[in-house]
């Protein structure tokens, strides 16, 4: 019997901060709009582009230390913006002025329990200030899910928080983490701009690949040659990596960078790797970031 592939070796541990698993996000979109402007240059208005939500929130969480796979959006608004987007779930609720935003404390709370319930992920990100909904945070947490709260800068000082807005701060509190956005990047993101520090120029990308190329070399001369042969099988057999050799490389690019992986950037890790395993058989299909990847981070 062959063995596991990615078992063996000291150099597989990770950082006990790190946390891994699949996410959904459930976004008050009326809270977001506010959290946008707070300190941003400009106004997002009323109306949103959510193109690009998914990835700053994937790139928020894993700045947070949250390695995780965010799969899905829920939008809570009390306007239909017309838009189809993938991976993205629009719920539509009461304005807040009509009911004081009891329609959204009931279709958000109502889905956060399910989740919970039905043990549909491991963890849940939440984006809202209303205090309401600390019973439904709490019971999601005792029935084993990791429920984590997206804030602004401020909700790094949380004393003062305490002070300014101690309903905010209670929520907060019950948070397993509390997911810092940057505003502006968050403003621009719903104007659909590209954020500064999201992209990268054609010179930091060829360095970016370059790196990559070095970290992955390296690793895959340290695995003696039965545990290749596994993974050049695994990758032959499916476009999936196996989550520990996945999560190896994340800590070391994350080691190199003295930073994150976003999600393209993870991507791109993933097809490197394909491609000094396999050689010549996993060509990049594209250049740039790879774009159609099965599985996430």
């Amino acid at each position: 019997m062959k063995r596991e592939f990615f078992s063996h070796g000291p150099r597989h541990e990770r950082r006990s901060s790190e946390r891994h698993g699949a996410c959904m996000a459930l976004i008050d979109g009326r809270f977001l709009i506010w959290l946008a402007q707070q300190g941003a240059m400009g106004t997002t208005g009323e109306s949103v582009n959510r193109q690009g939500l998914l990835s700053l929130l994937a790139q928020s969480l894993s700045q947070s230390g949250l390695d995780v796979d965010l799969r899905r959006i829920y939008w809570y608004t009390d306007r239909s913006d017309g838009l189809v987007i993938d991976d993205q779930i629009v719920r539509l609720v009461q304005t807040h002025d009509a009911d004081g935003g009891a329609s959204l404390l009931r279709s958000l709370g109502h889905d956060l329990k399910q989740l919970a319930a039905h043990h549909a992920c491991d963890h849940v990100l939440v984006a809202s200030d209303d205090e309401r909904f600390l019973a439904s945070i709490d019971e999601a947490q005792l029935s084993g899910v990791s429920v984590h709260l997206l804030a602004d800068e401020s909700a790094r000082n949380m004393p003062q928080m305490v002070r300014t807005d101690p309903g905010w701060a209670r929520l907060l509190a019950q948070a397993d983490r509390r997911v810092i956005v940057n505003s502006q990047a968050l403003a621009d993101i719903l104007q659909g701009k590209t954020p500064v520090g999201m992209g990268l120029a054609v010179e930091d990308l060829e360095e970016l690949k370059k790196s990559m190329h070095e970290v992955i070399s390296s690793w895959w001369d340290e695995e003696p040659e039965d545990l290749r042969e596994d993974l050049r099988e695994a990758l032959q057999i499916s476009r999936g990596i196996p989550q520990e050799v996945d999560r190896q490389l994340l800590l070391r690019m994350r080691h190199r960078l003295a930073r994150a992986l976003s999600l393209p950037e993870k991507k791109l890790l993933r097809e490197t790797l394909r491609n000094v395993v396999m050689g010549e058989q996993a060509a990049p299909q594209a250049e740039g970031m790879p774009a159609d990847e099965a599985e996430e981070e």
